[in-house]
């Protein structure tokens, strides 16, 4: 999706603010030494964690060792390049020193500050960067430093308005990379080019051959001690306002100019633009939220999400979100998509799978049929419609669902399953997708990297049904049992329709939920 060409790597230096939390120890120092291992990072880079403990530089590099295995070959060098600095995020003179340490580093490296922090501290930070001038531009840098801005961005529209004003106080649009790990995944890349590299799938990917889209984000695992900020998030936010619109806009798009970061962009952001807004009357029916109660997965019991730390015992927020909407444009006009997400699932799985038109029953599996075979072999019914499945987690690949005809003298319709597997092509599996965001941070290419307008979009579409939901906060929510897949009602919301929750597995192994068939995904 991005440079068809990977540039060299200019010496850089990388800050972590909250270098002692979770992010920082099991994923970016981690997806760094990985990149070091393999030879993608320059021979001058530093990373410097940032934080309010006071720790010496060698204590800092040794816990992240031991998290990583430090007996791997290549950590002691890589641990060199490991820097400590004491911060209090709104103490001024601290970002002096910052400053100075900066200075020591490798010359004319490029700066990116990487805000790992609760999203009340983005701000005071980005204003203490300004001060010290740390986010100023440099004749020789056309981008001038990054500053890397996780998740959540903003809790509703205006929310999100306030925060865009305000970093642009501070920071260029072209400075500030909002990550979306969902978006350095492999398997989210190649969305790209199976659709526009491939000129089977392009020409049907249209209203006229495609019946429904389906997006599933499933988790197995709960809140993971995140209940102050859960309870006042919810799946709507946490999870649709950002993966699922991405993986919507990626499989809904029109073909980019090019594969320039605006020129992708722009496409995204005409897909969420398109977006039907939900009729208030149809909330009920076309937005499915739920609460997962105590259950079990895998055998191991789970607690309900009201037992779980940190959330009221009348918390009334949803752990499930299901919506039907549709793109009303020319590609897509008439055609609903469906997407859900929810914890406490069954399994963990990410997927998009798009389910084509069935064709005519006329010469298969009919009664017609049968009277002509020679077998006394009844019908089996209608066709099981083509369905396409992208596999961006677990077992990450591409699945198609298409009919054969059973071995023998009748006439039998069967529908099999052809599966393309990263970790089987390959060899491996798939990077881990902050490698390849780190990388494109260091060269300032913002492609996988959520735009203003676009965030501000997503939030757009959102901002009725979170009002709405709002104004419900007294009614119970439906519930679901820990390991299965959602309220009943998130059936009905599909099934109303004739259509079923679908996932294709992988048929070459099994997942998360010791499944490896084609099956539905129902809560029943």
């Amino acid at each position: 999706m991005s440079n068809h060409k990977r540039q060299r790597v200019d010496p850089f230096q990388l800050t972590i603010f909250g270098a002692s939390g979770d992010l920082t120890r099991e994923k970016l120092v981690p997806a760094l030494f990985r990149l070091y291992q393999q030879g993608l990072l320059p021979d001058e880079f530093r990373v410097i964690g940032v934080g309010r403990t006071d720790l010496e530089a060698g204590k800092f590099a040794r816990t992240l060792g031991q998290h990583l295995d430090d007996e791997c070959e290549g950590w002691a060098d890589f641990a060199e390049h490991l820097a400590y600095h004491r911060l209090d995020y709104d103490r001024p003179d601290d970002y002096t020193s910052l400053r100075e340490m900066l200075r020591d580093g490798p010359g004319d490296a490029v700066r990116a500050f990487y805000l790992s922090v609760p999203p009340k501290a983005i701000i005071p930070i980005v204003d203490q960067l300004g001060r010290a001038g740390l986010a100023e531009h440099r004749s020789d840098d056309g981008i001038g430093p990054r500053v890397v801005v996780e998740k959540p961005f903003g809790s509703d529209l205006e929310s999100a308005r306030q925060l865009n004003q305000h970093l642009h106080t501070v920071l260029d649009e072209r400075q500030i990379f909002r990550i979306d790990h969902y978006l350095g995944k492999e398997t989210v890349q190649n969305i790209h080019v199976l659709r526009f590299a491939n000129s089977i799938f392009e020409p049907i990917w249209n209203q006229k051959y495609v019946d429904h889209v389906q997006v599933t984000v499933s988790e197995t695992v709960g809140i993971a001690g995140r209940g102050g900020y859960y309870d006042q998030a919810g799946a709507i936010r946490d999870m649709v306002q950002n993966h699922l619109m991405h993986l919507l806009c990626l499989v809904a798009m029109e073909p980019p100019n090019s594969l320039a970061p605006d020129d992708v962009r722009d496409a995204k952001v005409k897909v969420l633009t398109a977006l039907r807004p939900i009729p208030s009357d149809c909330f009920r029916n076309d937005c499915i939220r739920g609460q997962y109660t105590a259950g079990s997965i895998g055998g191991e019991p789970m607690p309900g999400y009201r037992e779980e730390e940190d959330v009221a015992p009348d918390s009334n927020t949803e752990t499930f979100a299901a919506l039907k909407t549709y793109i009303d444009n020319w590609r897509w006009s008439g055609v609903p998509f469906y997407i859900r997400t929810g914890k406490r699932m069954p399994a963990r799985i990410s997927e998009i799978s798009v389910h084509f038109k069935p064709v005519p029953r006329v010469l298969f599996n009919t009664a017609d049929a049968f009277a002509r075979s020679r077998s006394a072999r009844r019908p089996t019914g209608s066709l099981q419609p083509n369905v396409l499945s992208i596999r961006i987690q677990p077992n990450e690949g591409i699945s198609m669902l298409f009919q054969v005809k059973v071995p023998g003298p009748e006439m039998a319709v069967e529908p099999f399953q052809m599966d393309f597997s990263y970790a089987e092509a390959f060899g491996r599996h798939p990077p881990d997708a902050y490698e390849r965001l780190l990388l494109d941070v260091a060269q300032g290419d913002q492609t996988l990297f959520t735009r203003q307008d676009e965030a501000e979009a997503a939030w757009a579409f959102l901002g009725p049904i979170l009002r709405e939901c709002a104004g419900q906060k007294d009614l119970p929510l439906p519930n679901y049992e820990a390991g299965t897949w959602g309220p009943s009602e998130a059936d009905e919301l599909i099934e109303n329709d004739g259509r079923r929750w679908t996932i294709l597995r992988h048929r070459h192994r099994a997942t998360d939920s010791g499944k490896d068939d084609t099956c539905p995904s129902t809560s029943g």
